[in-house]
């Protein structure tokens, strides 16, 4: 198997409790029971992130301020989401963004997406990232390469998404050896076309790959016309209590 042979043993046994990150759902107006869904008791959620129009959207939303208000009396993070652009958007209009998903939802922290992972793009992804902890000292920064970047990365965020993509490539996919050298609460793994059937496989491979927040769901991205985290999985009762009763450890 090769997602056994890329991390070190230990990686499976430290104790920390696999969690998930949910990386945008639809609008709350289009998916409103989903939303609601997500503040149910016993929930084993990292974090949401809000992605109200690519971004924090033109003006403040109604509905999303509700969703946001709903998740943080029920303790859930909220991450606002930056789209990065693989470096093509400036360092301005990012911190635009940011600016409006804290005026607007007082956002815990970023998602920034599609962000680079070439070791050359690094400088300006750290100035970034330490803009964004000065405008939020508490700030949960999560970096969405959806690959292994350059190991310089892990030590300018909180979190890596390091896997993102489909279950026909992820359940054959190796772990950086770098990788091994840290917790798995700095990974993130977002998977989707994973069957029901091989549901607790993929989870194993989260564990041995030392991912500790995940998101596995049957949607598919319909070869590129589609967005499959918009909705949640088909059985997201089943991967909620695997994930919070701890089956996968």
């Amino acid at each position: 198997m090769p997602y056994l042979t890329s991390t070190k043993a230990g990686t499976a046994s430290t104790g920390v409790r696999t969690g998930l990150g949910v990386p945008g759902l639809a609008h709350p107006l289009v998916a409103p029971g989903e939303w609601a869904g997500l503040t149910s008791p016993g929930t084993p959620l990292h974090w949401v992130v809000l992605n109200v129009a690519n971004g924090p959207g033109a003006h403040p939303d109604p509905r999303c301020l509700d969703a946001v208000g709903r998740l943080r009396n029920a303790g859930v993070r909220v991450l606002g989401h930056l789209d990065a652009a693989y470096g093509a958007r400036s360092f301005g209009e990012l911190m635009s963004d940011a600016h409006r998903h804290l005026d607007w939802y007082r956002a815990d922290g970023f998602l920034l997406d599609r962000c680079p992972s070439e070791r050359a793009a690094l400088p300006e992804v750290r100035r970034t990232v330490g803009t964004l902890r000065v405008i939020r000292d508490d700030a949960h920064i999560v970096l969405g390469h959806g690959t292994h970047p350059h190991p310089g990365y892990a030590e300018n965020a909180d979190q890596l998404v390091t896997f993102s993509g489909a279950w026909s490539d992820y359940r054959w996919s190796q772990a950086a050896e770098w990788s091994a050298d840290y917790p798995p609460e700095r990974f993130c793994h977002f998977v989707h076309g994973v069957p029901h059937g091989h549901l607790e496989e993929a989870l194993r491979i989260a564990r041995w790959q030392g991912a500790g927040t995940i998101y596995f769901t049957d949607r598919t991205d319909r070869g590129g016309r589609s967005d499959p985290w918009e909705t949640m999985p088909g059985y997201w009762d089943d991967i909620v209590s695997r994930v919070g009763t701890g089956v996968s450890e």
